[in-house]
């Protein structure tokens, strides 16, 4: 069976992975335009034809408190009391506050150290939250403690047929389960994270009910997952829910690499496919932001979505957007709560004694 090099750069990792083993040095917590790219060599077997099945390869390189006070019904936008004490030094920050304007349809901002709700929008709304799931499919992945450089390879169970979503990792692609999570979460690549949790231990329904159960041990009591794509709408959660689930994905060094490396380039039968992250404020290496964790999210029923963590204004946060509208409505609604958060600090330390 004739085989091909495959190449895959990894753009923005700060590590290079060579044989699939996960070291300690690759803990690296927040993204700020990591700018040295790891090379590494692969093989893949030749196209299959029609008489004869071949095997595709392409490999790659490379809690907090949430307190009372994340419950709230109603439509309108709050900024708690504890947001405007600290911006109250700055009047001009505390009318800025007051008429914070996230266009998502359900939002939070969570102080990650102190567990204090920043800013809540329709935080306990239960809504489809589609590729967000994918976090809680890596923890799942991760807590079951698999060999990571072991390979999987995607079957014809895996291709979406409820969406017809499209995939660059064709039927007889092997991965390691480390670059499988690495596409799943940098990507959103379906196929992959459906064989990630198809390989496990029990299948892909003891999976399911796996992220169930680690849901609930979250205290994420209005979060339901019936599959690990977040391809179906029946895979629901709230802000609030989210916001605990971005907290604790945080405290996985290998999810906080995969969702803030920024690309890889894969080099398949002459063939080069770029896989991007999905957050443009991850692949964008002159942002201001510093982000530790990202994932999106998208079906027609959910809007597009965003959850990260991240350092603002001096302090780590967790960012929750739901059903935003628009192509940028999300990273434009990122960048005004950063805006907000940012410019009351300032406030704050100008303001005389």
């Amino acid at each position: 069976m004739r085989k091909h090099l495959v190449r895959a750069m990894l753009l923005g990792l700060s590590v290079a992975v060579g044989t699939g083993a996960y070291g300690p040095a690759e803990a690296a917590s927040h993204h700020k335009a990591k700018k040295h790219p790891a090379t590494v060599a692969a093989k893949a077997p030749a196209k299959a034809t029609k008489t004869a099945k071949a095997e595709k390869s392409s490999k790659l390189a490379r809690s907090t408190k949430t307190g009372a006070k994340l419950a709230l019904a109603g439509s309108a936008a709050v900024v708690t009391h504890h947001a405007i004490r600290h911006a109250s030094a700055a009047p001009d920050d505390l009318g800025a506050a007051r008429r914070l304007a996230v266009q998502s349809s359900a939002a939070m901002v969570l102080d990650q150290s102190s567990g204090e709700v920043i800013y809540q929008k329709n935080a306990s709304s239960i809504m489809p939250i589609a590729s967000i799931s994918k976090l809680m499919t890596a923890m799942v992945v991760l807590d079951s403690k698999p060999d990571m450089s072991a390979p999987i390879t995607i079957a014809a169970n895996d291709v979406d047929t409820l969406r017809n979503s499209r995939s660059r990792l064709p039927v007889g692609t092997v991965l390691t389960r480390e670059h499988a999570m690495l596409l799943a979460l940098m990507s959103s690549e379906n196929r992959a994270a459906h064989a990630l949790a198809r390989s496990y231990p029990g299948g892909l329904r003891a999976f399911v009910d796996a992220m169930n159960r680690k849901a609930r041990s979250l205290g994420m009591n209005e979060t339901h997952f019936e599959d690990p794509t977040g391809l179906t709408s029946n895979n629901v959660s709230t802000a609030a829910d989210l916001a605990k689930m971005v907290a604790a994905a945080h405290n996985y060094s290998q999810i906080r690499d995969f969702t803030t490396t920024s690309g890889a380039t894969v080099e398949i039968h002459g063939r080069v496919e770029e896989f991007h992250n999905t957050n443009a404020l991850i692949r964008n290496h002159n942002s201001a932001w510093d982000i530790g964790l990202s994932k999106t999210g998208y079906i027609q029923e959910a809007g597009k979505c965003l959850v990260m963590q991240a350092r603002v204004a001096e302090k780590p946060v967790v960012i929750v957007l739901l059903d935003s509208a628009g192509a940028m409505t999300r990273i434009g609604d990122a960048q005004r709560i950063k805006h907000w958060m940012e410019s009351a600090s300032l406030g704050r330390r100008s303001s005389p004694v």
